[in-house]
This record gives structure tokens, C-alpha cells and sequence, in this order.
């Protein structure tokens, strides 16, 4: 007859163990997630550094190119002056030697004793009238020669002078190439230490950072249409201008070109108009304007009027960021800029407030 007994209950002991043993478990899972999260945020805060640093050497690398440039035409315009003086110099004393030549063929008499000898004194004064001339004409060659071999020296000088300041320059170009590489190389390589989903997190964090305001007005856009359009993803919605109108058809114009590019790939050193970098984007944007900005953020923070007070922007204005200037976009209304982050973003709209703002330059 099978037998009916209860079956035998698990101990006390055993309960406590595997309670314990899960609770550990979740602990330990809750620690790991905690120190994943405090990773990717420590990988995340060190990338935004790097990238920042980046930028600054962009901006001085982007300073020692626009100088090389300046310095490469002066260069070149010296070297054809000097060149031109040279063949300018040697045309004077050939036809100094020429003068000379002759005056020893018609022999060195004193010319008191020549006008006793000649047998047709007329004849002879107008040729002494003629050696006369010929001796001022000399004088006045020579001085000229003087005049131009003192020109031909300082311009010699001034190109050896400007030969060396290039050279310094295109070894700082060089130098400051390499500390952009050297610093995104350095964030890809931390970047790389995480999974793909944490990358993917973190682009994520960055585009909701970047759209602020925008990006919120543009997920109720995509809630209503139950939309995907390109006007109502992050970073990308069109900030409502409201009251804000463009102080100039200039400064309006300069922010419809940046508006095309939006999407364009930040490229560290670039003027577009396929990628720009910050400096890049604006000056190309005031270009299509037909106003020529200089290349530098620091340099463009001085190429119109100041406005410290962020409610007297108007669209197209430049506004600058951080304290030594080197992050410039343009207003577009609404507490908005439109401009060129950063490598690894593209163009697109972000609210000042994700950055230090220094102050707006409204061009004249």
C-alpha cells in the first residue's frame, strides 16, 4: 500500500540561506547598476572635458592658420618686390656701365685742353655740353641706384622676418593639430570602454540636453502628429521666435543659411559648407549675408557692438560663450542658439542656458 506521509518541509536553516542568498544577489545587482550608472557618468563628464579642451585648441589652431595665411600672401608679395627691385637695380647700373663705357672709348682729355686742340671749337663746346648732361644723368642714376639697393635691403630684411614668424606659426599649427587629435583620440578611447548601450545612453542624455525647451515643444509636436518629423526631433525643433525679430535683413539672412546646414557634421577646422566647426558656421552664415567675419570666435566677439543682456538679443545676433570666448553660435530667438557643438554632433539648436553665456555681438 503506497505510502501517505507528508512530505518533508525544508529547514529553517535553508529558508534563511536562500533568503539570504537572494537578497545578496539583489544587492549585489543594485550595486553593479550603481557603479555601472557612476561609471558612464564619471566616461561622460571626462568625454564633455576633452571635448571642451578640444575645442579651444580648435580655436587657436584655427588663429595660427588664418595668420599662416595672412603671412604666406606678405611673404609672397615681398619676395615679388624684392625680386622686381632687383631687375630694376641692375637695369640702373647697366645703363650706368653703358655710360661710362662710352666716356672712356671718347677718351679722358681735360676739356680746356681739348677745346685748345680742336680744330672746330663750336663743334666741341656742344659736345662738352653734351658730357655735362650726361654726368648729371649719371648722378641722378646713381642715386637712384643708392635709393633702391637701401629699399631692396629693408624689403629683405622684412621677408627674412616674416619667412621666420611663418615658420613659428606652421610649427604651432602643427603642435595644435596634433592636441585636437590627440584630445578627441583621447575621448573616443574612453568612450570605447563602454557598452554599446551606454554610448547609445549617453548620445541620448546629450540630444535631450541639447534640445531643452525646443526639444520638449517638439515631442509634444510628435505626440499630437504621432510624428518622427525632422522638425520635431531633439535639437532640431524651430525655436517660436515670439516677439524676437532680426534687428537687420543681414543678420536674418546670416540665420536662414545656419537654419539649412542644421544637421551638418561639426569637423574641427571647418568652414563648410558640407561640416563646420563653430566659428566656421558663423562665418559662413554672415558670408551668404555678404558680411565678412573674422575666423576666430575670439576675434568675431569683437567684430560688432556688445549686448550683456541676454533679453536684448535679436535672431542673428552672435552670442559668445565661456569665459575665454572660445564658443560661438548664433541667437535664434527664445532663449535658443543655433550653432556647431562640438565633434561627434551636428548643427542644431540648444538652449543657452546648457553653456556659460558671456555676451551677444550684434553686427553692424
Amino acid at each position: 500500500m503506497a505510502s501517505h506521509r507528508r512530505p518533508k518541509q525544508p529547514g529553517r536553516t535553508r529558508v534563511t540561506v536562500l533568503t539570504v542568498t537572494a537578497a545578496a544577489a539583489v544587492a549585489l545587482s543594485a550595486q553593479s547598476a550603481s557603479a555601472d550608472e557612476a561609471n558612464k557618468a564619471d566616461v561622460k563628464s571626462k568625454v564633455d572635458k576633452l571635448y571642451e579642451e578640444a575645442e579651444q585648441a580648435t580655436e587657436k589652431y584655427n588663429g595660427a592658420k588664418e595668420k599662416q595665411e595672412k603671412l604666406d600672401k606678405q611673404v609672397g608679395d615681398l619676395q615679388d618686390k624684392v625680386a622686381r627691385g632687383q631687375e630694376e637695380l641692375n637695369k640702373l647700373r647697366n645703363s650706368l656701365g653703358s655710360v661710362a663705357t662710352a666716356q672712356y672709348r671718347g677718351g679722358a682729355i681735360d676739356p680746356s685742353l681739348q677745346l685748345l686742340l680742336s680744330s672746330d671749337p663750336d663743334s666741341f663746346l656742344d659736345k662738352a655740353s653734351t658730357l655735362n648732361q650726361l654726368s648729371a644723368r649719371q648722378a641722378d642714376t646713381l642715386k637712384q641706384i643708392s635709393e633702391k639697393q637701401r629699399t631692396l635691403k629693408q624689403q629683405r630684411q622684412e621677408a627674412t622676418g616674416k619667412l621666420k614668424d611663418l615658420g613659428e606659426t606652421r610649427k604651432a599649427l602643427g603642435e595644435k593639430k596634433e592636441e585636437v587629435q590627440g584630445k578627441l583620440a583621447e575621448a573616443q578611447k574612453l568612450l570605447n570602454t563602454l557598452t554599446a548601450k551606454e554610448r547609445a545612453e549617453i548620445a541620448a542624455e546629450d540630444a535631450k540636453e541639447a534640445g531643452g525647451d525646443a526639444a520638449k515643444d517638439g515631442a509634444k509636436g510628435d505626440a499630437k502628429s504621432g510624428g518622427g518629423s525632422r522638425a520635431g526631433r531633439a535639437g532640431e525643433s524651430r525655436p517660436d521666435l515670439g516677439k524676437d525679430l532680426p534687428t537687420s535683413g543681414r543678420a536674418a539672412a546670416a540665420l536662414s543659411a545656419a537654419q539649412s546646414k542644421i544637421g551638418t557634421p561639426y569637423v574641427w577646422g571647418a568652414t563648410g559648407p558640407s561640416s563646420f566647426d563653430c566659428s566656421g558656421l558663423t562665418s559662413w552664415a554672415y558670408a551668404q549675408a555678404g558680411v565678412t567675419l573674422p575666423r576666430i570666435s575670439q576675434d568675431q566677439a569683437n567684430a560688432g557692438t556688445r549686448i550683456y543682456d541676454q533679453s536684448q538679443l535679436k535672431p542673428g545676433d552672435l552670442v559668445i560663450f565661456y569665459g575665454d570666448q572660445h564658443h560661438v553660435g548664433l541667437y535664434a530667438g527664445n532663449g535658443q542658439t543655433l550653432h556647431a557643438p562640438r565633434s561627434g554632433t551636428n548643427v542644431r539648436y540648444e538652449s543657452m542656458g546648457n553653456m556659460p553665456f558671456q555676451f551677444g555681438v550684434r553686427i553692424g
